[in-house]
């Protein structure tokens, strides 16, 4: 029986733009535009979608630093972590301090490994210092203990945490950043594209060990990325999105093969066939730029585009409905 341990409703992420000799709000960026969903313990759901969609900006706003980093930044709905005895927590609006408490239970690895770690400490440093943080009780002993332990897991040798970051490759790195998200046996990852920086060899590794470490410790994984055959491969469900809103949402198979949403279809259409031999799928160009969200269209962002789009389309936001497919697609008119 599936548990929930996230559980993301109405979620709003806005910025304010300033301009003029007073700085005044002239603007709001709508990076995110009212999104729900939720994550079960053990799960990986995929996060996908174009450049500038709000991805990471999600992920950000469930680990709620977005607060802190942009002061101008206007949140709203509601982001309900729900520990194992059913107790739900609003992380939204937790302050600092308040926030720390799960810190430990949500962790995050980031997408660039030559910058997400700090060049001046050792990776036994690095990878130590959630502990430091979350559990001062540890002696250090235990803490060696943890580390050397933590660096096996994630294929890297125990004599390693004496060096430095700037003496790893890539993928070591990212295997670090990795090492150092497990320290505090988080249940739930947010994972920013966290291959897209590495080569395709690479990835491949850093996939297949994140999806062994997800089956062994029992975590989920928000899994944000634009290759869509990567998620697929990592992914039970998938989300996709496009200018600040979720169009399609699904178990990866009903939206990897069966894809419901035009823009969805687009997505699929636009990935690679490595077999040549293989001509059945017709590539599906979409028209025109991708609006801005300084000044969203009305109705359903995705209307500018869209091959099937009629007039009524500017009156009125589409809600996920659920579809043939089996999947829950914003679109009124694709059956």
């Amino acid at each position: 029986m599936s548990v929930r341990m996230l559980d993301v409703r109405d979620l709003h992420v806005h910025f304010a733009m300033h301009g003029g000799v007073f700085q005044r709000k002239v603007a709001e960026v709508r990076a995110v535009d009212g999104i729900s969903f939720g994550i079960e313990r053990g799960e990986t759901l995929g996060l996908v979608g174009e450049s500038g969609c709000g991805k990471t900006t999600v992920g950000r706003a469930l680990i709620n630093v977005l607060t802190h980093s942009s002061p101008d930044v206007a949140l709203s709905g509601e982001v309900n972590y729900i520990d194992k005895q059913g107790n739900e927590t609003n992380l939204i609006h937790l302050s600092k301090h308040q926030m720390l408490k799960y810190r430990q239970h949500v962790q995050m690895i980031f997408q660039d490994p030559y910058s997400s770690l700090n060049q001046r400490m050792t990776v036994k440093q690095i990878v130590a210092e959630p502990l430091s943080i979350h559990k001062p009780e540890m002696k250090r002993a235990e803490v060696d203990d943890r580390v050397s332990w933590l660096l096996e897991k994630v294929g890297l040798q125990p004599e390693y945490s004496l060096r430095f970051p700037h003496e790893f490759s890539g993928g070591q790195r990212q295997r670090i950043g990795i090492a150092r998200a497990l320290a505090t046996n988080p249940e739930l990852i947010i994972c920013d594209e966290p291959v897209s920086a590495l080569d395709v060899s690479v990835q491949a590794q850093v996939i297949n060990l994140m999806d062994d470490l997800r089956s062994e410790f029992g975590m989920s994984y928000l899994f944000i990325a634009h290759d869509l055959s990567v998620v697929y491969h990592i992914s039970h469900r998938i989300a996709v999105m496009y200018l600040g809103n979720i169009v399609e949402l699904g178990r990866a198979d009903e939206v990897y093969f069966t894809p419901t949403h035009p823009y969805t279809r687009a997505l699929i259409s636009a990935v690679p066939e490595p077999d040549p031999a293989k001509t059945g799928r017709q590539r599906i160009v979409l028209t025109g730029d991708i609006p801005t969200p300084l000044s969203k269209p009305s109705g359903c962002g995705f209307r500018t585009r869209c091959p099937i789009a009629r007039p009524d389309c500017a009156t009125f936001t589409p809600q996920l409905e659920l579809k043939k497919s089996g999947a829950l697609a914003a679109c009124p008119y694709v059956e």
